[in-house]
């Protein structure tokens, strides 16, 4: 019986102790199994706490805004420099637009003043006028360049202006007064021809230059002027300067005549010094007179391209509508 007993008690005793090792890793295994299951929890108790933190970190951490910082003195001295010259500029400004105003005005205010003193003049003149107290007209010599404009002047006035001249071109406006005695000595032979009544004090002659590079001058003289003189070479007919001329005197309605200068070049010309036309034509040879008749012809034809009637003087029978050609030469007169 006791050894039974001890047996049983044996027998008890190991299943006890093994009972109590696998309790243990029972025990073992289980708390394992819980701390995954615990670890979360107390992860995200914990990271409540860490958020907090990692706020007041950040809070913390976070640069507050620089307040503006106060200029130095030498800045804002240089800002109000900067500000008062701007200020001084813009005055400055106002004062020259106030001063190109007062200028402007000023200006029109003489140029309405001078309008009126010349409307004044004009109405004063024609109030005055009378038949036998006139005023010279003004007369414009215009024509291509090397026409001989200046030559034929040289001619009347017994002068030499044209060999004066830079390469022998007028390059300047010019004006002669011709008065009563030397017309008339200049057209005695014309007086048995025809009936002239002289009714004026003389003649103001502007001479023009005839080069391309002339317009404005050009212009100028062909606004002045009462009556006009266009010389043509006779040898070329017109030329593109003579165009200009022409549109210069029909744009101003302005009456004018034809000078066909250099009649003297023409082959086998026989001249007769200050003879009027007539005469010396009646002494040239018959293929002089074709030849002549027939650059003139050319000459007509030119004319009535652009609207002209043209034909020779002592031929035209309508001197306000058609234009007059009188032939000319600057060398034998």
């Amino acid at each position: 019986e006791s050894w039974e007993d001890e047996s049983d008690d044996e027998d008890n005793d190991v299943p006890d102790a093994w009972d109590q090792e696998e309790e243990e890793e029972e025990e073992e295994e289980e708390k394992p199994k819980e701390e995954p299951k615990k670890e979360p929890k107390k992860e995200l108790k914990q990271e409540e706490p860490k958020r907090e933190r990692e706020k007041e970190i950040e809070s913390s951490t976070k640069k507050p805004k620089p307040k503006p910082k106060p200029k130095p003195k030498s800045m804002t001295a240089d800002s109000e420099t900067s500000d008062s010259e701007e200020e001084e500029d813009e005055s400055d400004s106002e004062e020259d637009e106030s001063e190109d105003e007062e200028v402007d005005r000023v200006a029109e205010e003489r140029k309405r003043q001078s309008r009126m003193k010349r409307e004044q003049r004009w109405k004063d003149a024609l109030a005055h006028r009378e038949a036998d107290n006139l005023r010279a007209p003004i007369c414009c010599i215009l024509g291509h360049v090397d026409t001989g404009k200046t030559k034929l002047l040289d001619k009347i006035r017994r002068t030499n202006v044209q060999e004066g001249e830079a390469g022998g071109i007028t390059q300047q406006i010019g004006a002669t007064f011709f008065p009563m005695e030397t017309i008339k000595l200049q057209t005695s032979k014309l007086e048995d021809a025809y009936d002239i009544n002289y009714k004026v004090p003389g003649l103001l002659v502007i001479d023009t230059p005839g080069h391309e590079s002339f317009t404005n001058l050009r212009s100028r003289g062909s606004g002045l002027c009462d009556i006009a003189i266009l010389v043509v070479d006779i040898m070329h007919g017109i030329e593109p300067q003579t165009m200009e001329s022409i549109n210069l005197l029909k744009m101003r309605d302005t009456p004018f005549v034809v000078a066909l200068n250099k009649i003297d070049r023409m082959y086998g010309w026989k001249p007769l010094p200050n003879a009027p036309f007539m005469e010396t034509f009646a002494q040239q040879e018959d293929y002089v007179r074709y030849e002549f008749e027939n650059r003139v012809a050319r000459t007509i034809a030119s004319f009535n391209e652009i609207g002209f009637n043209a034909e020779l003087y002592f031929k035209n029978s309508d001197k306000r509508r058609v234009v007059s050609l009188i032939p000319t030469s600057a060398i034998t007169g």
